[in-house]
Formats: C-alpha cells, structure tokens, sequence
C-alpha cells in the first residue's frame, strides 16, 4: 500500500506540473482536469510497468502512447498545441518513471 501512496502523490506531482501552464494561460477547466487526472493515472501505472529496459525511455513510451487519444480531440481544435503537448508528455513521463524507480524500486 506504501507503493501505491508514492506513485499516487508522483501522479500528483506531475498533474500539477502539467496543469499550470494551462492556468497560467486559462485554459478550459475541464481540459485541465483531464491532463491532472492523466497524469495521477500514468502515476499509478508507469512505475509499476516491468520492462526490461530504462526508466527513462519505458516513461517516454508510456506517456507518449497515452497520450495519443487526447492529441486526437485536440488537434482538429488547436494544431499548435500538438508540439507543447507531445513535449509534455515526453518530460512527464520520464519524471514520473525515473520517481517511480527511485522511490518505488
């Protein structure tokens, strides 16, 4: 249960990273309580995922494919946004994978 608290508050940690800028520029609120919430989810999922390889790169995968469904709502409304949110998710994830191997082992 100690693991589940620790990737619960990296999820946390990481929802708020990626929310700021979105309030910051007052985006819609349910569009940033999406992105909190996906990120408390691949919190609790990143660190857990056993591959072979590096934290790193197993943190960018992970969040770049989750990320795809909400690239395909957003898009057809705001193409710019593609690259800050492909961007993003690349950084969080790999936050979120390198805190979860240090803290969740």
């Amino acid at each position: 249960m100690n693991n589940i608290l620790i990737a619960l508050i990296i999820g946390i940690v990481a929802g708020t990273i990626d929310v700021i800028p979105m309030i910051i520029q007052k985006l819609d609120k349910y569009a940033s309580l999406a992105a909190f919430t996906h990120w408390v989810v691949l919190g609790l999922i990143i660190p857990f995922v056993s591959w072979n390889i590096d934290p790193w790169l197993k943190g960018i995968i992970i969040g770049e494919i989750a990320i795809v469904p909400t690239l395909f709502m957003v898009l057809p409304h705001d193409k710019k946004a593609f690259f800050p949110i492909v961007i993003m998710s690349a950084f969080l994830g790999i936050g979120v994978a390198i805190a979860g191997a240090r803290f969740i082992g």
